[in-house]
């Protein structure tokens, strides 16, 4: 690095987004498919404990903006926290923490293109799941600018949808405010399970960190994005858990496959289901345009370092976007989503994930108050809370998450001898 958060070699990206681009960003990436699929498995974790579950998720997420907002007003490149692990704890860390966001989201973004596939049109699951994956990654090599566009459109539409339901409910005959009475099959275990479910619709708040390289005065403009697209995504999913939980009680939103949809059926408004259903298709497409995002600017980043092929590190000299590594995710996305269904096998995304931000909060520790350190409960309640979370997720998300670092760590120790120095 010749300079802090720009690339030593190789094109720099284009510094395109204003504050508003970069909310747009996080919000696409938090307001996704998770809020319409995540709130029945958290309820069956944590009963009536669901709203306390989602108030602990929310909490260390906080502590993980924050951080991740002031290192990347420290770091403004792309990578997020693969480059602040990197600058403030050591190659290794930085390694890790990329190593399990590119293997661990590359694996979502899958599954998020045969979600989107699953509910756009079942019968092509797959066959939609490839296309989309084609379109927005052909998207995303014109210009992160055209990207901010179709994800404004994109939370508009899912905005729109999560407030009918939300509306529909909290006025309908059935809605029962005790309902959300915490009762006594509420433990401490499945309240932290729950929170660790929920803690991932809110992890998109790290994308806008990993464009730090294409937003304008990202010493302003992250510090402010992050906090408030975190924000507003935290009153739309209470106002939503709200509504929902008041509408199905604990006990039936546990054991319903489509919440949402069935909490509008349940209002007796059952002709806004099908509008539910569009509305979650949308949501899984923004998602996967912001993944696809995230885990093409941590790739050129490590390719920066050499940790992956140099190629993927070449910048379009018009669209100033890293269309090498934005190819390859795409490719590599298009053939998983083609031929395997991997919405059940991601567990180990979850667990890299909170890795990910436990690096994140270590690396915000060891930064100066003239180096902008929040103060110093945050990153420390984050990393607790990362670790408290990652291991109370289901015991096979452990292993498989576990198992992923131990792999990413075998192979960052066979190359350290051949990297150039």
């Amino acid at each position: 690095m010749n300079e802090v958060g720009a690339p030593a070699g190789g094109g720099q990206l284009k510094r395109r987004l204003g504050t508003g681009d970069a909310v747009l960003i996080g919000l696409g990436s938090m307001i996704g498919a998770g809020i319409f699929a995540a709130l029945a498995p958290a309820a069956r974790a944590a009963g009536s404990g669901l709203l306390l579950g989602l108030a602990l998720a929310a909490v260390v997420a906080y502590c993980n903006a924050t951080s991740s907002a002031r290192l990347a007003a420290r770091y403004p490149a792309s990578g997020g926290t693969y480059v602040y692990g990197r600058e403030r704890l050591g190659d290794f860390w930085g390694y890790l923490a990329g190593w399990a966001f590119i293997v661990g989201k590359t694996a979502s973004c899958a599954a998020m293109a045969l979600t989107m596939g699953t509910y756009a049109w079942p019968a092509q699951a797959h066959a939609v799941a490839v296309a989309a994956v084609v379109a927005l990654t052909a998207l995303n090599c014109t210009g992160v600018q055209k990207s901010a566009r179709l994800t404004r459109v994109i939370v508009s539409v899912v905005l729109a949808v999560l407030a009918a339901v939300a509306v529909a409910t909290l006025t309908s005959a059935g809605a029962d405010t005790a309902r959300l009475d915490i009762g006594s099959d509420v433990t401490t275990g499945g309240v932290l399970q729950a929170a660790g479910l929920l803690f991932f619709a809110f992890a998109g708040y790290a994308r806008i960190a990993t464009l730090g390289e294409e937003v304008r005065d990202p010493a302003r403009t992250i510090p402010r994005a992050i906090p408030l697209a975190l924000a507003i995504t935290l009153v739309v999913y209470v106002c939503v858990a709200v509504a929902v939980l008041s509408e199905l009680g604990p006990d039936r939103l546990a054991h319903t496959g489509e919440p949402l949809a069935e909490a509008v059926r349940a209002a007796g408004v059952p002709a806004l289901a099908p509008v539910v259903r569009v509305g979650a298709a949308v949501a899984a497409l923004g998602s996967l345009l912001a993944l696809i995002l995230g885990v093409s600017r941590t790739t050129l980043a490590m390719a920066r370092d050499h940790h992956l092929p140099r190629t993927l590190a070449a910048v379009h000299p018009r669209h100033g976007v890293p269309h090498h590594a934005e190819f390859a995710v795409g490719a590599v996305v298009a053939i998983a989503a083609a031929t395997v269904d991997v919405r059940g096998a991601i567990g180990f995304s979850s667990f890299g994930v909170l890795a990910y931000y436990a690096i994140a909060n270590a690396a915000a520790y060891t930064l100066t108050p003239a180096e902008g350190r929040p103060p110093r409960a945050v990153p420390l309640l984050g990393l607790t809370g990362c670790a408290v979370l990652a291991f109370a997720l289901p015991p096979a998300s452990v292993i498989s998450g576990a198992a992923v670092l131990v792999v990413g760590a075998a192979v960052y120790g066979a190359r350290k001898g051949r990297l150039p120095n």
